[in-house]
């Protein structure tokens, strides 16, 4: 069988790991990686092109579909738009659409299970069961080290493609895979995880504390000259933070900065979007981090389209204060993503007062991030 899969910059992560699950278990399969339709028809069929997507991609899927599956290719498709909404993807043209974890159902239909939707939402797998990237193809990526995620903000898909309830790789798996990493030269470590100071925690919140010194410790000892915990793609949640954990990580990590979220200065903001901490919690745990010699890199979207201007003005007021305190701010523009409960709300909304202030702020090198083309992408998802 040949297995062609559809690679494009903002589906890598989502990607390699069902590449290093069809190569672990399914020997016999031809696996391609397209970077284009054309490199797709380089491909001879008959055979199966898998695709992964994000919502704001719909309509360059939707094109490039539409001149393949008059031929003979099987399209099948998984990723956050297809979780969000499979059965109307379907009418896209895809035969077959996975929801949820992808693993275990890729390898079941490759075997010859042929259900037109495959739930990764109800039977979610183990991490340790699955390889986290593909050394025999050359693919590497961050090691997820915690699929799901017990928090349930209201703009995010996290809770509904990776589940409510986290999952952690174990210390093992992920030691025994970075040593695969090291002989191919890969000494640098970094993470995925929704919320990195809960890896190994029961309820994803609370620090387990030893877990974190003892993966790091081992990851130390084989030999990784370079870890980064609690940074992109591993943010921190701000009622994890504590002296105990940043302490721990210190001894280990070559970051310098934590990745953490503010998302907006107003309480009546916070708790519309479902975020259980106060501002008063994300100053404690930001002079937490300082206090640690860490700069805290926070983050705050804007554009919610039930914010007022006393919002706007409050996160104002709590972005300055981070500024003098010594924070970065990394900038997003809020995006109404299907499957969450903020969908239907509209598109951002951004007056140009408060744009102008936001831009001038990054003018002066003080915040950063792609807010501005985010507020385009937030109008593409409307109706999707």
């Amino acid at each position: 069988m040949k297995l062609i899969f559809r690679i494009q910059r903002s589906n890598r992560y989502s990607l390699i790991p069902l590449i290093s699950a069809v190569k672990d278990r399914m020997k016999d399969v031809q696996i391609f990686l397209a970077k284009s339709t054309q490199e797709v028809l380089q491909v001879e069929p008959p055979a199966v092109v898998a695709y992964s997507f994000m919502s704001f991609d719909l309509d360059d899927i939707s094109e490039e579909i539409s001149h393949l599956r008059d031929m003979d290719y099987t399209l099948i498709a998984g990723g956050p738009h297809i979780t969000a909404r499979p059965f109307e993807s379907l009418k896209m043209g895809f035969e077959h659409v996975f929801v949820g974890d992808g693993e275990e159902n890729l390898v079941d239909f490759l075997k010859g299970e042929k259900k037109t939707v495959f739930d990764g939402l109800t039977n979610r797998i183990d991490l340790d069961d699955y390889p986290p990237f593909c050394p025999e193809l050359d693919l590497f990526m961050p090691v997820e080290i915690t699929r799901g995620c017990a928090f349930e903000c209201a703009y995010c898909e996290t809770p509904l493609i990776g589940g409510k309830k986290p999952r952690h790789r174990s210390i093992e798996s992920i030691v025994h895979y970075c040593k695969i990493g090291l002989t191919k030269n890969r000494y640098i470590a970094r993470f995925i995880s929704p919320n990195s100071f809960g890896y190994g925690s029961t309820d994803g919140v609370r620090p387990n504390v030893q877990a974190v010194d003892r993966l790091l410790f081992e990851l130390k000892r084989i030999g990784m000259k370079e870890i980064y915990f609690g940074t992109f793609p591993s943010d921190v949640r701000p009622e994890s933070v504590d002296n105990e954990i940043l302490k721990v990580i210190k001894k280990y990590v070559n970051n310098r900065s934590i990745i953490i979220g503010a998302q907006s200065g107003s309480k009546r903001v916070l708790e519309k979007i479902k975020r259980t901490h106060s501002v008063e919690t994300l100053l404690k745990a930001v002079d937490t981090i300082l206090a640690n010699g860490f700069i805290p890199h926070v983050d705050f979207i804007f554009g919610f389209p039930f914010e007022t201007d006393e919002d706007r003005y409050q996160t104002l007021e709590l972005i300055n204060k981070l500024i003098q305190m010594g924070c970065k701010i990394h900038a997003h523009t809020f995006m109404p993503l299907p499957g969450t409960a903020l969908e239907r709300v509209g598109s951002a909304i951004i007056p140009e007062w408060f744009r102008k202030k936001i831009a001038q702020l990054s003018s002066q090198g003080k915040l950063d991030g792609y807010w501005e083309k985010q507020q385009t992408l937030s109008q593409r998802l409307i109706g999707r």
